[in-house]
């Protein structure tokens, strides 16, 4: 089993920077992508970044060039660099974890409220 601790989420101005993170543990050999997924009110959960253990990334059209995704294997954790937030990006963010064995469900994080005020 994997289990998920988020940090990091808050208030902050449009224009301005916040950092996620989010703490894997327990069976961490079994994590292949890392990663955060949002979901705004009345909107469908989206894809915001991930990355693998060798960090390739992937990006939503919506953050990119803004957030940056990066990841420490040692410490089986991931990071979202957000910057020039907008008000846009306001939303719970999840953390998600797609492990090796893909007959196995991904694993999410119990997620962290992100607010933009304009």
């Amino acid at each position: 089993q994997v289990q998920l601790v988020e940090s990091g989420g808050g208030l902050v101005q449009a224009g301005g920077s916040l950092r996620l993170s989010c703490a894997a543990s327990g069976s961490t050999f079994s994590i292949n992508v890392m990663g955060w997924y949002r979901q705004a009110p009345g909107k469908q959960r989206e894809l915001v970044a991930t990355i693998t253990g060798s960090g390739s990334t992937n990006y939503g059209d919506a953050v990119k060039g803004r957030f940056t995704i990066s990841r420490d294997n040692t410490k089986s954790t991931v990071y979202l660099q957000m910057n020039t937030l907008e008000p846009e990006d306001t939303a719970v963010y999840y953390c998600y974890v797609r492990l090796f064995n893909l007959l196995r469900p991904p694993v999410w994080g119990q997620g962290t409220q992100v607010t933009v005020s304009s």
